[in-house]
């Protein structure tokens, strides 16, 4: 870690590897699900989804390690990441391919808005959680453009499943960081102002 932070800026760091930990968890929690239902239902499926899975628990495992060093902990609500993972993959995929990769694109969108909110915010100040969270967010913007070459025609129901999707991801997340996301997207996008 790069020089002592102030202790906003710890607290703030602390919550940032905890909701990435809890996310992938959650993810490992959908993709889990969905394979659970694919291999019934929609074999073609199960190759990618298995890959983006293999992501996503390497992902987990490195936060898991980053936390440590940032005083950090597991979630408090990582019973809601689970329980609310495997309910929404377990759904999602009773809904069919597009409801899949629906799922996965709401998801990654979210996240993808996340780690680039994170990044602005870490840049200077945790050079190696920065550094950490660049290298995941190639593998998770891959499977947001997989998931999206799925859904070239996205109707009102597509639609309105990614919107669902997105806002409850975006409501845990400010839960497991306690307003921080917010203040991050907020310092972002008066940076772009400037």
């Amino acid at each position: 870690m790069d020089a002592r932070p102030s202790p906003r800026t710890a607290l703030t760091i602390a919550r940032i590897v905890r909701v990435n930990h809890a996310g992938e968890f959650g993810a490992i929690r959908i993709y889990s699900a969905q394979i659970a239902v694919a291999r019934r239902l929609f074999p073609d499926c199960v190759p990618m989804l298995s890959e983006m899975l293999r992501d996503e628990i390497e992902h987990c495992s490195l936060f898991r390690g980053a936390m440590p060093a940032r005083n950090s902990r597991p979630c408090r609500v990582m019973q809601f990441w689970s329980l609310g993972g495997w309910l929404l993959g377990f759904s999602t995929a009773l809904m069919g391919r597009r409801g899949i990769w629906a799922c996965t694109a709401a998801v990654e969108a979210a996240v993808h808005r996340h780690l680039d909110d994170q990044l602005h915010f870490l840049s200077g100040k945790d050079e190696e959680l920065h550094a950490l969270i660049l290298s995941i967010r190639e593998e998770e913007l891959a499977h947001l453009q997989h998931a999206e070459a799925q859904l070239i025609r996205e109707d009102m129901r597509v639609r309105a499943l990614r919107a669902l999707i997105s806002l409850c991801t975006n409501v845990l997340i400010w839960l497991s960081t306690w307003g921080d996301s917010v203040r991050m997207a907020k310092a972002l996008r008066h940076a772009s102002v400037i």
